[in-house]
């Protein structure tokens, strides 16, 4: 095990691929009414969503305290890792980039992270090449160029119902969250420079799918591509959006993945979200 990659909870990998690349995840931690627990171990995003359902229910989320980085860095290192690439959501989404930052200044040049500017997927995506370079025994320094290369190859796209958990948690700002609720028009999303903007605005939710299905298609290019739909308990919904893409793309689109987004995400996105990311091979 020349090289280790780590990443977080959020990356939301494919329950298919579990077990064909060697990843280890760190937690995030959801907080709901005072309870803690730690994602995709202990809440789950059912849980989320029936909680923001409620009128008085707080829901908050944390970052993986250094501690538990430096734990998981150094049982990869005591079982013979020569280094550990490390890659995590963006650091203007949560403090994780900054905590496994931390925690590698106490382990030296062994431990390189790596800020994917994203999460869900696009995280993911990054994650699974630098996976596969450390498989291919590549050295640290390759394989963070690896991490690196495939983090500007995605492309984050998602609709949501309405923005106002994403306004709560600080993820967009008030003057964004305006649109959609007194302007009456349905926003897409994407994730630009490491932080969530408005891409375009559409009247309807219908429109609102047909419009991920365009942007993905100009996001993917002319060439090959990977695609992952992301949603939160609505699998149909997931699947007739990736039939729509993988009709538009053809023999361009390689690996399609369908997954639900777990605690952490749904925590700020609340009810109704339908996302794509876009890997550009």
């Amino acid at each position: 095990m020349p090289v280790a990659v780590v990443t977080d909870s959020t990356a939301y990998l494919p329950a298919e691929l579990s077990g064909s690349y060697d990843l280890t995840v760190v937690p995030l931690t959801v907080v709901i009414n005072g309870d803690e627990g730690l994602e995709g171990l202990e809440v789950q995003p059912a849980e989320v969503a029936r909680a923001l359902g409620g009128r008085r229910a707080s829901v908050s989320t944390s970052r993986p305290a250094p501690s538990q980085f430096a734990a998981a860095y150094q049982r990869l290192l005591d079982a013979g890792a020569d280094g550990i690439v490390s890659i995590h959501i963006s650091a203007k989404l949560s403090g994780t980039f900054e905590a496994a930052g931390l925690a590698a200044l106490e382990l030296g040049p062994k431990v390189e992270v790596v800020d994917s500017g994203t999460t869900g997927m696009g995280l993911g995506f990054a994650a699974l090449a630098a996976a596969a370079a450390a498989r291919e025994g590549q050295d640290l320094d390759s394989v963070r160029r690896v991490a690196v290369d495939h983090v500007s190859r995605v492309s984050t796209l998602f609709y949501v119902d309405t923005l106002e958990f994403l306004r709560r948690g600080g993820r967009i700002g008030a003057a964004s969250a305006l649109v959609g609720t007194a302007l009456s028009v349905k926003p897409i999303l994407h994730v630009a420079d490491g932080t969530i903007v408005v891409k375009d605005r559409v009247r309807t939710a219908g429109r609102a799918l047909a419009k991920l299905v365009d942007l993905a298609v100009e996001a993917a290019g002319d060439g090959e591509v990977d695609i992952a739909v992301h949603h939160l308990e609505q699998p149909d919904r997931a699947a007739a959006l990736a039939d729509a893409i993988a009709m538009r793309l053809g023999d361009r689109l390689r690996d399609c993945y369908l997954t639900e987004v777990g605690a952490v995400v749904t925590a700020h996105v609340g009810p109704g979200l339908a996302g794509v990311v876009v890997h550009r091979r």
